[in-house]
């Protein structure tokens, strides 16, 4: 606790001294001479008859990641601590926190260190905790982490942008601020020497703060924070950016997994599937067996050949890059969080689908990749795998300009492609403006569709209103995708929970389905709901899909019927999916080759019957269920896997006298009118004197036809067996 003298300021409080010291490294050559500088700084710092005190955090605060709130000047006192002050939605923030793991893994608490996530909202959206919670899990965020949804302490401290780093001395005194990215080398500088200053003079506990982290209470699910989705038009398949797994999916229409890649676990791994690895990946494109996916955290493009069965790298070095302008051999070129991708054609007399349009988020630009010699409007011809930007200054801006590299873009997070005239362009939703933008495919000019405001310098201008142009507004929107057939761009209004519907001819821009509630609700367009919808792609039949990320789904929205399901995602033996859920799994044993099948007589069964199955074994006399060694039951339903889409897949026998009744629910949405469920039951006896013990397994098969009848009350199914 500091003197009862010290004074609380604001960071301005700092700047002449640590602007002193700023300039005095710029003229150090060797490291030895910076930890002086840095050194000789905290010793004046120090020694100022008054510190600068940070305000106490107020009470009743939300906080994630700790067992109870945190007080500075109780739990933080002996502690060097870093206050990040961010909000989930910007792409700084996130390209900040790599930096900050990096020194949670160099300096623990017990050595003195402590970094406390100060959220400050941008958004209304993100002031909620619960929203607040998700991004701790889609990132990683593993220590404690405080909702200031009223900028209370932002505005004590006059912070001025995010992100904002302040770093405190073991009194709470302020030493420290950076601001903005990039600044790794001074960060680890500044805490490495604080450390040492502070330990030399014994200010420095040990202690630990009890933390209890968020996604330990995760519940379990196929798909983690799914963020973009597509379409193979061809095969009938959808590719999904799995992206809290770390995975890219290839499902069926059915749901039925045919490719898991990558995951459970962050990497960074070129090869076959098994052994590849990807870092939070969010946009996905298919053509001929070939995904391109932006590999967000790793800043890579990557290719994946289904045929072959690895996955390569085709632009990045896998470092976050500055460059603004690129021109590069596509592996030589550092790019930065790519977001988003989609296929276009050089020129415009062959559709050939010969680039790789990039929604480039880390430095507000699209970029291009040629996937073939080709020309980019105002470009001369260029060679295969060359990658560079088409439009957008670098700027974080929302201005629009008849010379692409004079727009400025505000982390454009979704892209679609309208090839046909009249349109000719690509769709952006340029998250951070929240607005739809369009680049011209004949010249690259970059003009508004809908919402945010005319002065370029205004990224808050974003709500929820239906409208027309400039008068509809968005909140984050982070997808798009283009309806050919009926003329329409389809959003992923994120931050308002909706889908909203664009006629680019009127500019027009109303909500499609959605109620603006973050929850969990699939019926009709005006009841249901989603939770910071990331992506959506346009399917065949007149079905939208719909990448619901904080619900942990894929939603399938029917435009004909206007209804919205939920596309139920099956595990295939060998999808690999993180955290809980692999201790959730139960691999079904193989039974024994003597094991007997009995085939059961068909039932039938109308969408949301539940129906009932009694076993009845008797097992041989003089002999009962082995002590110690669980016999069991498990439903399985191979090639009708949406059959057990929620349901209880296994049991114990506990009992002979009392064995179990087990329930099988039919799914509301049936994607078959006939389907087949096998139940496999396995019982460990011994004899009586428990001299011998031994394993007996039998399968029961049961065909199951879906009628339209209303649901009615069936007896339960026997299964009898007398072994």
């Amino acid at each position: 606790m500091a003197a009862p003298g010290a004074r609380r300021c604001s960071l301005a409080g700092l700047l002449p001294a640590q602007t002193s010291l700023e300039y005095a490294l710029l003229d150090a050559v060797t490291q030895d001479e910076k930890r002086g500088l840095v050194y000789q700084y905290l010793q004046k710092v120090d020694g100022w008859e008054q510190d600068l005190l940070v305000p106490e955090f107020p009470e009743g605060l939300e906080w994630l990641n700790t067992e109870k709130p945190i007080s500075v000047y109780n739990d933080l006192c002996g502690k060097v601590v870093i206050f990040d002050f961010f909000t989930y939605c910007c792409i700084n923030c996130i390209h900040l926190l790599p930096d900050l793991h990096a020194l949670e893994h160099t300096f623990s608490d017990k050595d003195g260190l402590l970094i406390v996530g100060v959220h400050s909202a941008k958004f209304p959206n993100e002031k909620v905790v619960d929203n607040i919670k998700s991004a701790v899990l889609r990132y990683n965020i593993t220590h404690p982490v405080v909702n200031d949804a009223d900028a209370s302490l932002w505005q004590e401290l006059e912070v001025s942008c995010w992100p904002t780093l302040v770093i405190l001395g073991p009194r709470g005194n302020m030493l420290f601020s950076l601001i903005g990215e990039g600044h790794k080398d001074k960060l680890f500088l500044y805490i490495s020497i604080a450390l040492k200053y502070y330990k030399d003079r014994g200010q420095i506990r040990d202690n630990t703060i009890g933390i209890k982290l968020y996604k330990d209470s995760l519940p379990p699910s196929p798909l983690l924070f799914p963020g973009k989705v597509t379409v193979d038009h061809i095969s009938k398949r959808l590719v999904i950016a799995d992206t809290g797994h770390h995975r890219i999916l290839v499902v069926w229409k059915n749901g039925q997994i045919q490719y898991s890649i990558g995951g459970p676990n962050p990497g960074r791994k070129d090869g076959i599937f098994s052994e590849s690895a990807f870092n939070s990946p969010q946009g996905v494109a298919i053509m001929n067996n070939i995904i391109y996916v932006a590999d967000t955290e790793n800043h890579l493009i990557r290719k994946i050949d289904l045929e072959a069965e690895r996955v390569s790298t085709v632009a990045g070095i896998g470092i976050q890059g500055t460059d603004k302008e690129g021109g590069a051999k596509g592996e030589q070129q550092p790019i930065s969080s790519p977001w988003d991708v989609v296929f276009g054609t050089s020129g415009l007399e062959v559709q050939r689908d010969d680039i790789l349009w990039i929604a480039m988020a880390g430095t507000h630009q699209i970029w291009a990749l040629l996937l073939d010699s080709g020309r980019l409007p105002k470009k001369n011809e260029l060679k295969k795998g060359t990658c560079l930007r088409f439009a957008g200054s670098g700027n974080e801006e929302n201005r629009n300009n008849a010379y692409p590299h004079k727009a400025g873009f505000a982390q454009p997070s979704g892209l679609s492609v309208a090839s046909e005239e009249p349109w000719n362009c690509l769709f952006v939703a340029d998250s951070e403006s929240s607005t739809v933008r369009t680049v011209s495919l004949k010249d690259g000019a970059v003009k508004h569709l809908v919402g945010g405001e005319r002065d370029p310098m205004n990224l808050f201008a974003f709500g929820d209103v239906d409208g027309v142009g400039i008068s509809a507004k968005l909140q984050h929107p982070l997808g798009v995708t283009w309806d050919k057939e009926r003329n329409l761009l389809y959003i992923a209004d994120s931050y308002n929970h909706k889908i909203k519907v664009v006629d680019p001819k009127t500019k027009s821009c109303t909500t499609l389905a959605g109620t603006g509630d973050a929850s969990n609700i699939s019926a009709s367009f005006t009841e249901s709901t989603f939770n910071e919808p990331g992506g959506l792609c346009i399917g065949d039949n007149g079905q939208l899909y719909v990448a619901d990320t904080n619900n942990h789904q894929i939603k399938v929205m029917d435009l004909e019927r206007k209804t919205v399901s939920v596309l139920p995602v099956l595990n295939s033996e060998n999808a690999v999916v993180d955290g809980p859920l692999l201790a959730e799994q139960k691999t079904v044993p193989k039974l024994p080759k003597s094991a007997p099948a009995i085939s059961l007589p068909p039932v039938a069964a109308s969408p949301g019957q539940t129906l009932e199955f009694k076993l009845r074994l008797d097992l041989p006399s003089g002999t009962k269920l082995t002590e110690g060694v669980a016999s069991c039951w498990f439903l399985t339903a191979e090639g009708n896997e949406w059959l057990l889409q929620g349901q209880t897949p296994s049991g114990e026998i506990e009992s002979i006298s009392n064995q179990p009744t087990i329930s099988l629910q039919v799914p509301r949405d049936c994607l078959s009118p006939e389907a087949a469920v096998s139940i496999s039951v396995f019982l460990y006896y011994c004899s009586a004197d428990s001299s011998a013990c031994m394993m007996k397994g039998i399968l029961f098969s049961q065909p199951v036809q879906i009628t339209s009848a209303q649901p009615g009350c069936s007896a339960p199914v026997e299964l009898k067996y007398v072994f």
